[in-house]
């Protein structure tokens, strides 16, 4: 899974929300949150972008990284 730069809302905890995320060079707004589900250690966020598209961002909270939980977007159809 790739790693990726997400940009976040820190409200009342660090890294509560991703803003924007940068893949392959190219920057998306997150225009939504779809949802949010919780792993031992893990964070994962079904966001839709500005493209229109959806994708899975997976924060890992023990190494602060962020990676992309789907290998391309999809098109979001719900």
């Amino acid at each position: 899974m790739p790693k990726i730069h997400v940009e976040c809302y820190a409200g009342y905890r660090a890294d509560e929300r991703p803003l924007r995320f940068e893949l392959r060079g190219r920057w998306f707004e997150v225009a939504e949150v779809k949802d949010r589900w919780y792993s031992p250690g893990s964070i994962y966020f079904r966001v839709r972008a500005d493209d229109g598209n959806l994708y899975i961002l997976r924060h890992e909270e023990g190494t602060d990284t962020w990676t992309l939980d789907t290998p391309e977007p999809y098109e979001a159809n719900s």
